[in-house]
């Protein structure tokens, strides 16, 4: 099985590199800077806790460079946002029958998918790595480098979903096929409800009283829609398979919202976590204020060119008054 990573950015980069690294035929698609770096360099430069390595792989920027094959496997680790496109140029490059995995936050991008793809693969990704340099990514977790669940979508599991789980294990993640894999991508969403509240109002207010509003308004969401999630928590067991931990001369920036910011990506995945909680609110007569005054954020802050931690705080309680 050989797989295609299609987003070679700071989950994509490192889940990339580790596979190739321990003997996975792997193909990435990036753009931009981070294709160039690789393509120049002959490959991909990661720093973990075992060190730094570099992952030898050929990249391409669009999925029609190269000949797909009946093996192949895509694992999309793009942004939400840039799923669609994604998943155009890859019926483009006649990927039909292939397992297409998203690898990705939220929930809408498995449903995007499957319109497409037969074999549409939810994963559930705790990968806290980043990009800031390209051509250069960072882990930093030990001792297994991400937790991951894997599972047919809406629901099951096969023989892909196991063998997949067994090339991350071999790769140094801790990899679970499991038949019910959006229980604990619902759960993962709780989480990244307060991502644009770190990326915008700093690391300090990531999990304060603004987060915790957020959370609140998706699990009352949640109950009215019968969904149900998992345990995916800092403080759950299976997080002691994967600590957070420091990399010699490497300054962890944080989410994948604040790191879009960084890196003046133009785009941000609020719409498709906070996004999604609006989304089924106003589908089961939740009342979701606070998620949907943090989507009005994080939209302004793409566009007026805002860094991290720029957004006025004492400007998000008149956000939520009017939403």
């Amino acid at each position: 099985m050989r797989i295609i990573v299609y987003g070679v950015g700071a989950v994509g980069g490192t889940i990339a590199a580790r596979l190739a690294l321990t003997g996975t035929e792997v193909i990435g698609i990036a753009r931009g800077k981070m294709l160039d770096a690789i393509k120049a360099n002959g490959g991909l430069k990661l720093t973990t806790a075992d060190g730094v390595e570099t992952a030898k792989l050929a990249c391409y920027g669009d999925p029609s460079e190269f000949e797909v094959r009946p093996d192949d496997a895509i694992l999309l680790t793009v942004k939400s946002q840039d799923t669609e496109g994604a998943l155009e140029r890859l019926l483009k490059a006649g990927v039909y029958a292939q397992p297409v995995v998203c690898a990705q936050n939220g929930v809408a991008n498995e449903r995007a998918a499957l319109r497409h793809f037969p074999n549409t693969y939810g994963m559930t990704v705790m990968l806290p790595a980043q990009y800031s340099t390209p051509g250069e990514v960072e882990a930093f977790g030990a001792p297994k480098h991400g937790l991951f669940d894997v599972g047919r979508f809406p629901s099951g599991e096969d023989t892909f979903t196991r063998d997949l789980s067994a090339l991350f294990n071999g790769a140094g993640f801790d990899c679970v096929s499991d038949p019910d894999v959006m229980k604990n991508k619902y759960g993962k969403l709780l989480l990244n409800v307060g991502n644009i509240v770190g990326a915008a109002l700093g690391t300090k207010a990531r999990f304060g009283p603004w987060y915790d509003a957020a959370r609140k308004e998706a699990e009352e969401v949640y109950a009215a829609a019968g969904i149900a999630f998992g345990d995916v928590d800092f403080d759950s067991p299976r997080r002691e398979l994967m600590k957070i931990i420091s990399l010699p001369g490497v300054e962890r920036s944080g989410s994948s919202s604040l790191q879009s910011l960084l890196r003046g990506a133009g785009s941000i995945e609020t719409a498709f976590l906070n996004g999604e909680i609006v989304l089924m609110g106003r589908l089961h007569g939740v009342k979701t204020p606070v998620n949907a005054a943090l989507c009005r954020m994080g939209r302004r802050m793409i566009d007026e060119g805002m860094g991290p931690g720029e957004f006025p705080e004492a400007e998000v309680g008149p956000l939520v008054a009017i939403s």
